[in-house]
């Protein structure tokens, strides 16, 4: 396999260049892990029926490849890369045996397991967890422990030895693509942060993306990928809210300066709450001069400039969010789109993740279908809504456009 594999050139330098190749995970049994005493730990209002979850990803990925979209799956890149490249291998098991929590003698075992399981299994186990019970099942007949383990003794069978990644599910947060850059990100939440070195070995070791460059890397100040949005060519903005911190922006913004990735970087101060986790939540680009917003923000939500100058950086603001976007985009006006009619129904589908679509070209977004009244203005403005069902998808508070990475766009 090979990066001309992918569909075209890697990367993306807008929200709405014709989707090229997208990066998806299909729920799978890391979903049946949350039960009603972890699932707010692990980050979900719900526990969703998986197999309805299932037939409504697969619907969404079948819409994307109607509309001659590549989709990728991570699950099998993570399990491709780690039958190519023993490092892949030894970087997700380093990354899942936690000793500081399991103690250096299980530890030890857990990690000497690992290494014999092969590649298919051990991406599941990496993905989906791994409990004390099946730890020891495992081990029945492989090997003796290598010796007496209190945290074995103290913990109970059906508690994880491995904790499952449910938020898989949510592919943007993890990494972003910026030109012909990849970008791995920093997630926030102690039920998030193993999925970074998923995405990592996927994008170090995989054939496919031999050879692609690195854009921000980051191991300190929390940045996420659904705070980000590629809103024009060289212009980007960041919220800082819930998850992505103000020192995380400012690296970020430096990072994209050094590189010549971005000549303008927007930080967007958003309400530090559930319903309003990311910037994605509130506002996405449904055409190069277009958004749909959350009107209870619209003439609340402003924005920090930082622009690269020949002497460093410049910082203004903060200004209203929808002109400073403008003018650094280079128009006259960005063309909002409310979500809902009044005020409870915008509310409704704004915690329905009514904002959260992706865009597959200018003017064609993917949408939740029950968000009945923005759809319908999304459609009055001039937008093409293709729907999709996501009544259990939704229950980890993620729609379309947290569901994606995008891979391959072509260029505005």
């Amino acid at each position: 396999m090979s990066i001309e594999a992918a569909a075209g050139p890697l990367g993306a330098n807008s929200e709405v260049g014709v989707l090229r190749t997208v990066m998806l995970h299909r729920p799978g049994d890391e979903l049946r892990r949350l039960t009603p005493r972890n699932n707010d730990q692990l980050l979900f209002d719900g526990l969703p029926w998986v197999d309805r979850a299932q037939d409504e990803h697969d619907a969404f990925a079948d819409l994307l490849r109607s509309r001659g979209v590549r989709v990728l799956l991570l699950g099998e890149l993570l399990t491709e890369a780690m039958t190519v490249s023993g490092a892949a291998r030894m970087q997700g098991i380093s990354a899942a045996v936690d000793a500081r929590r399991l103690g250096r003698s299980l530890a030890e075992d857990l990690a000497q397991h690992l290494r014999g399981v092969p590649a298919a299994q051990l991406a599941q186990i990496l993905m989906a967890g791994m409990t004390f019970d099946e730890l020891l099942a495992a081990e029945s007949g492989e090997y003796e422990p290598s010796g007496a383990s209190l945290v074995r003794r103290m913990h109970h069978g059906g508690d994880f030895v491995i904790d499952p990644l449910p938020n898989l599910l949510f592919t943007r947060d993890s990494s972003f693509w910026i030109d012909d850059r990849v970008a791995i990100t920093s997630l926030a939440l102690p039920a998030r942060v193993r999925e970074t070195s998923l995405t990592d070995l996927i994008y170090a070791f995989h054939p496919m993306f031999r050879g692609v460059r690195r854009a921000y890397e980051s191991r300190t100040a929390p940045v996420e990928g659904g705070d980000v949005l590629l809103l024009a060519p060289g212009v980007v903005a960041v919220g800082v809210g819930e998850r992505t911190t103000p020192a995380g922006a400012e690296a970020l913004a430096r990072s994209l300066f050094e590189d010549e990735l971005a000549h303008s970087v927007l930080v967007v101060p958003i309400a530090q709450e559930r319903a309003s986790m990311h910037l994605d939540t509130v506002c996405t680009m449904v055409d190069t001069d277009a958004v749909v917003m959350y009107p209870a923000i619209a003439n609340t939500l402003s924005a920090f400039t930082v622009r690269r100058e020949d002497k460093g950086v410049s910082i203004r603001g903060g200004d209203p969010f929808l002109e400073a976007a403008a003018d650094a985009m280079g128009i006259g006006k960005l063309r909002l789109i409310d979500t809902g009619l009044d005020q409870v129904t915008a509310e409704r589908e704004q915690w329905d993740d009514g904002n959260n679509t992706l865009a597959i070209s200018p003017g064609v977004v993917v949408a939740y279908e029950r968000n009945v009244e923005t759809n319908a203005r999304l459609e009055a403005s001039g937008i093409e809504v293709l729907r999709i069902s996501g009544s259990e998808l939704g229950s980890g508070r993620g729609g379309p456009r947290c569901m994606s990475c995008p891979v391959s766009r072509e260029r505005l």
